[in-house]
């Protein structure tokens, strides 16, 4: 077996194998290895994504990770204090959940911050979720700094524009 993409965290690793199954290991003290527990670990260890279901990217943040699985679903896990898994909650998971990016929308890329997230969707659009206390997401104007966004929130790239992809630094991103 081979290894196909891995990505470090603050204090975790995952990688995808050439069979599509995911493995993570580390720091897990907010479940962010996803394996339904808060046990750090030292050796790999298979995150179930779903019956059938297979990663084909993965992104690990400082304490959440996201993972685009092969029906371009897009599933988070670990720290939720701010929203940055996007399920609607500030409530930590230690399993995968599945984010709705919007009818018949897909994800092509995903990049993870401090407490943020955003998405390259199929269409070109970008969104994004979790903390906004610098204005970090890009939804523009004036209100809704200092706020957490627990679900995704699209983001105007101007009149006719599209993302092709997207990185997230700590408080800042960009497409």
């Amino acid at each position: 077996i081979n290894l196909v993409e891995v990505s470090g965290g603050y204090y975790h690793t995952c990688a995808i194998l050439d069979d599509g199954s995911l493995k993570c290991w580390g720091y897990n003290n907010y479940g962010q290895l996803g394996i339904g527990s808060t046990t750090k670990q030292t050796s790999p260890q298979t995150v179930n994504l779903g019956a059938g279901r297979t990663a084909v990217s993965v992104s690990a943040g400082y304490y959440h990770t996201c993972a685009i699985l092969d029906d371009g679903s897009l599933k988070c896990w670990g720290y939720n204090g701010y929203g940055q898994l996007g399920i609607g909650s500030t409530t930590q998971q230690t399993t995968p959940q599945t984010v709705n990016l919007g009818t018949g929308r897909t994800a092509v890329s995903v990049t993870l911050s401090l407490s943020s997230t955003c998405a390259v969707l199929d269409d070109g659009s970008l969104k994004c979720w979790g903390r906004n206390y610098y204005g970090e997401l890009g939804i523009g104007g004036t209100t809704g700094y200092n706020v957490e966004y627990t679900t995704p929130q699209s983001v105007d790239l101007g009149t006719g524009r599209t993302a092709v992809s997207v990185s997230a630094g700590d408080y800042h991103a960009c497409a």
